[in-house]
C-alpha cells in the first residue's frame, strides 16, 4: 500500500497495490498489520456503505463531537465522487483548511480522514456507492453538521446546485457551531 501525504498532519490518501490479469484484478482494501507498519493505529469497528442515485448528490459535511469523534476511512467502490475533508481542530496548523480529493471505482484510492474533521462527499456520477470504516459507533448525541457552502471555508465544490438532505440544507455555519476539538 502506498502512503501519500497531504499538506493537512494526519490527513493521508491509501493507494492500495492492485494485481490484475485476464480474470480481473485483487486488491487488500484494508490490513490492520499493514496500517500498524505504515504508523497508522486505529482499530476499525463498524463498515457503512452509502449509495447515491443521482450525480450531485452532496453529503455532509459531517463529524461527530467528543468523546465520540470518529476516525474514517472512505473509499468509492462504483462511480466517481468529490471528497472533502475539513480541519476542525483548533489548535492545529492547519485549523479550518480543507482538502479534496477524487475517489473512484477506477483508482481505489481511499482517504484516511482522522478525527477532529468534518467530511463531505459530491458525487460526479449516478448511483456513486461509497464505503467507509469507522473508529466508534454512531452517537446521536454528538453527530453534527457544518453547511457545505459555509463562506468561511470557501470549499471548491465546482459548479454545483446540489441535491441535500434536508439535515445539510440546514446545518449551522462553523461559526454557530458547537465543534469541541
Amino acid at each position: 500500500m502506498k502512503i501519500i501525504l497531504t499538506d493537512i498532519e494526519d490527513l493521508l490518501i491509501l493507494e492500495p497495490k492492485v494485481f490484475g490479469d485476464h480474470r480481473g484484478w485483487f486488491m487488500e482494501t484494508y490490513s490492520s498489520k499493514t496500517m500498524t507498519e505504515n504508523g497508522i493505529d486505529r482499530e476499525f469497528i463498524q463498515d457503512n456503505h452509502s449509495l447515491s442515485a443521482q450525480k450531485g448528490t452532496l453529503r455532509g459535511l459531517h463529524f461527530q463531537n467528543a468523546p465520540k469523534a470518529q476516525t474514517k476511512l472512505v473509499r468509492c467502490t462504483r462511480g466517481k465522487i468529490l471528497d472533502v475533508a475539513v480541519d476542525l481542530r483548533k489548535s492545529s496548523l492547519t485549523y479550518k483548511k480543507w482538502f479534496s480529493v477524487e475517489l473512484s471505482e477506477d483508482n481505489k484510492r481511499q482517504l484516511l480522514v482522522p478525527k477532529g474533521f468534518a467530511h463531505g462527499f459530491l458525487t460526479l456520477t449516478d448511483d456513486a456507492e461509497v464505503q467507509y470504516k469507522v473508529d466508534e459507533y454512531y452517537s446521536p448525541d454528538c453527530d453534527r453538521s457544518i453547511r457545505y457552502d459555509d463562506p468561511e471555508l470557501a470549499i471548491l465544490w465546482g459548479s454545483i446546485q446540489p441535491i441535500l438532505s434536508d439535515k445539510d440544507l440546514n446545518a449551522p455555519y462553523l461559526a454557530d457551531s458547537d465543534v469541541n476539538f
